[in-house]
């Protein structure tokens, strides 16, 4: 069977996974799947779970919070700020559960601090307007 090389790259590593056979994520048109010999091809995977098989036959799982994938030349290479290497679909599938909720903790702190930065510079706004801090 025909196989193709995945090199993963995240913002702290790099793998190189020789032996592929085939290759399934989803962006944001839905779910796809790349072979070996598929012509030349960009898209931006949406976060969650993509998988490849090996020439044994075996699945492997990758979490990602999104990432650019590019193949050409019998190569896919996926690029992203981070990524969970795992075989296991239930512990992989745990993390990326953990991961969610983390990011989603984070994004509402930081939409909470910049609505309160937001109400205060119109109070400070509103004030200037009715003459209550001096121009300057």
């Amino acid at each position: 069977m025909k196989s193709f090389v995945l090199h993963l790259q995240d913002a702290t590593h790099y793998e190189r996974i020789d032996q592929v056979t085939s290759f399934v994520g989803q962006d944001d048109s839905g779910l796809f799947g790349i072979l070996a010999d598929h012509a030349r091809m960009m898209t931006v995977l949406a976060f969650g779970l993509a998988r490849y098989r090996t020439t044994d036959n075996h699945w492997h799982f990758l979490a990602v919070p999104r990432g650019l994938l590019y193949y050409f030349g019998n190569n896919l290479y996926l690029s992203t700020r981070r990524y969970i290497h795992d075989d296991e679909y239930g512990q992989i599938s745990q993390a990326l559960e953990d991961q969610l909720v983390t990011e989603e903790t984070a994004l509402r702190t930081i939409k909470d601090s910049l609505h309160r930065l937001e109400e205060e510079m119109f109070k400070r706004l509103w004030r200037m307007g009715h003459g209550e801090y001096p121009a300057s």
